[in-house]
């Protein structure tokens, strides 16, 4: 993956391309199985030190969660798309927020709360199939469960947001 920094000196993973065409009726089975090859992996988020673990409920909380259910057409397929980054956009999380657990069925996976980095990526845009040289930035929040014994698992990606009217040209990559 690619890098490269906005105005505002956040830095971006850039998706190479898009894997989940379909913004109408995305297969989330076929991402969860993509997701499903990071299980067991683990980053080191830069700014912060934290380890964070993938486990084996993120693909399928990745998929089916509340948040997910709820997307529709571009924000679907963008969530969708930024799976193959989700190992990057870990990496350069930034603004980590604590949240406590209120929710019993959470208590043993979130037995010391939830954690919220915020996360930018870019996506290549495309015209009639083909990938061009602009790309659409966006923001989300990446959730993270803290156990009971203090090791952090990624558990979601939310609140997808496009960051830009314009689409990115002509950008530098780190």
């Amino acid at each position: 993956m690619q890098f490269i920094k906005d105005q505002d000196n956040h830095k971006i993973v850039v998706l190479p391309e898009i894997i989940f065409k379909n913004k109408h009726n995305i297969d989330w089975h076929a991402v969860e199985q993509y997701l499903k090859k990071y299980v067991g992996e683990f980053v080191t988020i830069a700014e912060t030190n934290d380890i964070v673990y993938i486990g084996k409920e993120f693909p399928d909380e990745y998929k089916g969660s509340k948040y997910t259910r709820r997307l529709k057409g571009t924000n679907a397929k963008v969530k969708a798309n930024a799976a193959q980054a989700i190992m990057e956009m870990l990496e350069i999380a930034t603004e980590k927020i604590f949240h406590e657990n209120k929710k019993d069925k959470h208590s043993f996976m979130a037995g010391n709360g939830w954690y919220y980095y915020k996360t930018w990526f870019a996506i290549p845009t495309c015209e009639n199939e083909r990938k061009t040289d602009l790309y659409h930035i966006y923001s989300a929040r990446l959730l993270v469960n803290c156990t009971a014994h203090g090791k952090l698992y990624l558990y979601d990606l939310l609140d997808i947001k496009k960051e830009a009217s314009n689409p990115l040209k002509n950008y530098t990559i780190l």
